[in-house]
């Protein structure tokens, strides 16, 4: 068994994969199949809401959309790059970089449903989402199962714009790393890269142990922790490694 592990290499791009997360959280809870599921989808919800409003977020991803329309701009009649997989990269830029410019602030509608500008203060306490503490939760919760997914979805709908251009980004951003294999000798392992913004790892599991990684865009350093006794681990450790920019 593989574990799989992703590090960030500044501050933006660790806003960027909670983002991720809390997305694809959206999505798995947005249907309320289970009991309780309700709690993941809106914790999620304001999770994203506390980001929006911390940072300039859509500025800052368009920023980055628009970096990479460029660079791949940059390879169009190059030999040796396939021009018809290259034109359609574009294209999927071009639609979801205008469709980010042109949505609302992150998060604007969502703040101004009146519905969930009630649950949310209460969401921030310890066990404050309970019924009686929320009353018009407890509504909404005895709702058609129609009327709870209408609202589920166009809530979500706000989002499209941001979750389909983080989507793509991070989808180009991964595959400009590619996997090689290294050893942590005594469960260290240090490398130099230029500009990079993810980690990904693929380690063994018969190891027993996970990474503690520090490090910035242009130098990094992997320290394997023994699961058990929670002291760093001092046998060589075999991995695969990328790093992506």
């Amino acid at each position: 068994m593989i574990h799989k592990f992703e590090h960030p290499l500044n501050e933006k791009i660790r806003i960027y994969l909670r983002i991720e997360f809390f997305l694809k959280q959206l999505c798995l809870s947005s249907q309320f199949t289970e009991n309780l599921q309700y709690l993941l989808f809106f914790r999620s919800l304001f999770d994203l809401l506390e980001i929006f409003e911390q940072i300039q977020l859509k500025s800052e991803l368009a920023k980055d959309i628009e970096k990479q329309r460029l660079i791949y701009a940059n390879w169009l009649h190059v030999d040796g790059v396939d021009q018809a997989i290259l034109v359609k990269i574009l294209q999927e830029v071009d639609c979801v970089y205008g469709e980010l410019i042109n949505a609302e602030r992150f998060g604007q509608s969502l703040k101004e449903d009146r519905f969930l500008s009630a649950i949310r203060q209460r969401f921030n306490l310890p066990g404050g989402f309970f019924c009686f503490d929320l009353p018009a939760l407890g509504h909404w919760l005895h709702l058609p199962v129609d009327q709870k997914n209408a609202d589920t979805s166009l809530w979500m709908h706000t989002l499209k714009p941001l979750a389909d251009a983080l989507k793509l980004w991070l989808k180009l951003a991964r595959e400009t790393g590619h996997f090689h294999a290294e050893k942590a000798c005594n469960g260290f392992f240090q490398g130099d890269t230029e500009g990079a913004n993810i980690l990904r790892l693929k380690i063994p599991m018969d190891y027993g142990a996970y990474p503690m990684i520090s490090g910035h865009k242009n130098r990094f350093a992997i320290k394997f922790i023994n699961f058990k006794t929670g002291q760093a681990s001092t046998q060589d450790i075999n991995f695969e490694l990328a790093v992506c920019c």
